[in-house]
């Protein structure tokens, strides 16, 4: 893997300065910060609390105001005229940079942080006081009952001592405004449903804890800029003519619309076309290609200009299935989504996806990886399955997929649209029903008619999927642009107790956590996933080697000869293999909880599957890596291998 040899050159480097710091200074190079309690590699990290002051001296007088939420890692601890204080650091380097009482600091044993999903379709989250009530709550047979007075109060501006804030009306996106809610305990318990839910307890995001937010409720005037963005990606391949021209004439017939109604500006669209690999067959021309770019097309004639060259291959492809994930990436990657609201991606296609695990995928992706990177820019993924006869036999994988792919949180099922029989008739009226949804939207919220609020102002169903769906998108994505353009901020609370789902509806999930991994620890646990797959490999032709053959990657590694060798040893878990900043956190991994006993019992192929996964984590683990711009330094760039990516538990290994 690229990420492997690219870490383990900045590693070496590392090493290098490290000791050319050791000559310059071994004293300071020699200090570190304290350990955990337990812990052989985690150190003791610390937040501050409002009011925090940085001293010279324990018990000094004159000190420095600290930001809220500001991360310090502990080098030392005395207590003076009564009170603890803590020696700190902004990083792990040996610099300390003073003292603080620590009275005003919060302990942050995992760098674990909460975000927000999109309130649209659900109420929003209230965030209590203490433990207990949350539980109480999630064990009640009927949690409405308890809630809806809670909600009237705090909606009537008024304060109940149970609740301690509420989530923002607004949608604020993680990957795109940062923000810290950082998790200090957690813990996994069953709801009186049945449901696993996970309770959180969350520290304040802001300075400015004891004020009320006064931000103003989103108003029609914010959604007078809203604009959309729909990119067609379509299979260019043999049998695909008809539904090119079928799609080419919607869009024309969408933009006389637009243009007749001055939206020019305010619903683009774009194309991009994909084959299969050119190795195998080179007079496909191309895996896939960018035609049209929404953010260049600013008419229904620059558009048609643009895929006029666009025609179905002809020549096969190596196999029935299509690279389709090689288009959606295409799309997600070379179109700039920042300039529009509504972002949406409509996979067309008469077969299934190359899998990640095929030597002719361009991405080494499957659906899950694929669906998480649209999730990261806001993007939501549409397929139309055209089941031809001709494809039968692959209809049932190809649905499969394309229903992964296409699964949203904001919708009860996969926005999945299968056109029997191939009919262009039928798939003709789904893109125009799509498109007519989606510009009536944008037409609304120009004319200033739509306010984007709380899930009671979304739209009411009509009773047709494909519009109902693209209006809880749509609610969803206004939710998320008054978010960036109004400037939301995450609740003003200071300590509280939050359900990782809607207390109501606990199908639905309301938060994710995300493991905010340095650039090294993301390094390890590819590395430890990797050997975790190299020993899978060869141990399919010999099942009762996995085991031992963990033991020795473990070892490999540098993990705790204790662990290795522990007689007790079950699962992989047991053996140390992953670092300690993977301890205790709130999910159940597939991979550390596997055995020998399990292994042996699976067939080759579902030795397979479970290999297929691991390896599809590690292709994402690559992007996250070279992403630069996703990674974020809680020490405001203090130490750069300090920076930080926050991790979905969805990816964890």
């Amino acid at each position: 893997m690229r990420m492997v040899s690219s870490m383990g050159k900045a590693c070496l480097m590392a090493a290098v300065l490290l000791a050319g710091a050791w000559n310059i200074s071994s004293a300071e190079a020699a200090r570190a910060p304290l350990l955990m309690e337990g812990k052989k590699t985690l150190y003791q990290r610390v937040l501050t609390r409002p009011g925090a002051q940085l001293v010279k001296d324990p018990a000094g007088t004159a000190g420095k105001p600290q930001p809220a939420l500001t991360r310090l890692y502990v080098y030392g601890r005395v207590q003076k005229n009564g009170a603890d204080w803590l020696e700190v650091g902004l990083t792990a380097k040996g610099q300390t940079d003073g003292w603080i009482a620590a009275d005003y600091t919060l302990p942050w044993k995992q760098q674990m942080t909460l975000a927000f999903t999109n309130p649209a379709g659900r109420d929003r989250s209230l965030l209590f006081k203490d433990r207990d009530t949350l539980a109480t709550l999630v064990n009640a047979d009927n949690p409405a009952a308890t809630l809806a007075p809670l909600r009237k109060t705090v909606a009537a501006g008024k304060t109940d001592p149970a609740v301690v804030s509420i989530e923002p009306e607004t949608y604020v996106d993680l990957n795109k405004q940062f923000y810290l809610l950082p998790i200090l305990s957690a813990e996994e318990t069953f709801a009186a449903s049945g449901h696993r839910m996970r309770l959180l307890e969350v520290a304040s995001v802001t300075q400015q804890e004891a004020k009320a937010d006064k931000a103003a409720a989103p108003k029609a005037n914010g959604l007078r800029n809203f604009s959309a963005s729909v990119v067609f990606v379509i299979d260019s391949t043999i049998s695909m003519g008809p539904y090119i021209d079928r799609t080419r004439d919607a869009v024309k017939r969408i933009y006389d619309r637009i243009e007749k109604a001055g939206l020019a500006d305010k619903v683009r669209f774009g194309m991009v076309a994909f084959r299969s690999n050119i190795d195998k067959a080179p007079a496909l021309e191309y895996v896939s290609r960018l035609y049209a770019d929404p953010n260049q097309v600013k008419s229904g004639k620059e558009f048609l200009d643009k895929v006029s060259g666009l025609k179905q291959a002809t020549v096969s492809s190596a196999r029935f299935s299509e690279d389709a994930y090689s288009g959606v990436m295409t799309a997600l990657d070379k179109v700039d989504w920042a300039n529009f609201g509504g972002r949406y991606v409509v996979l067309i296609t008469d077969a299934g996806a190359l899998r990640g695990n095929d030597p002719l995928s361009g991405t080494r992706l499957d659906a899950e990886q694929v669906r998480l990177e649209a999730q990261h820019r806001g993007v939501a993924l549409y397929a139309m399955h055209l089941r031809t006869p001709e494809g039968k036999a692959n209809h049932a994988e190809a649905e499969a997929q394309y229903k992964a792919l296409t699964t949203h949180p904001l919708v009860p099922h996969p926005l999945y649209y299968p056109v029997e029989s191939g009919s262009v008739d039928a798939f003709g009226k789904i893109v125009d029903s799509l498109s007519d949804a989606i510009v009536d939207q944008v037409n609304a919220s120009a004319r200033g008619e739509e306010v984007a609020g709380s899930a009671l102002s979304a739209s009411k169903e009509t009773g047709d999927q494909v519009k109902d769906d693209a209006a809880l998108l749509g609610h969803a994505m206004k939710l998320a642009w008054l978010g960036r353009t109004e400037g939301t901020r995450a609740p003003p609370l200071f300590s509280a107790w939050i359900s990782d789902r809607d207390l109501v509806k606990p199908d639905v999930a309301t938060t994710e956590v995300r493991v905010l991994l340095t650039k090294n620890q993301l390094s390890d646990m590819q590395q430890v996933v990797k050997s975790i797959l190299d020993a899978g490999q060869a141990a399919q032709l010999s099942p009762k080697d996995f085991f031992a053959r963990m033991r020795s990657a473990a070892a490999t590694l540098g993990r705790d000869p204790n662990a290795i060798n522990a007689p007790n040893a079950q699962k992989l878990a047991d053996l140390g293999l992953m670092g300690e900043y993977l301890d205790d956190l709130p999910y159940r991994s597939k991979v550390l909880d596997l055995d020998q006993e399990t292994w042996s019992s699976w067939s080759i192929s579902q030795q397979q599957v479970f290999l297929d996964e691991l390896q599809r984590k590690l292709r994402l683990y690559q992007i996250y890596h070279d992403d630069v711009s996703r990674w974020v330094a809680l020490d405001g760039g203090a130490d750069p291998g300090e920076a930080v990516y926050p991790v979905p538990l969805d990816a964890m290994p």
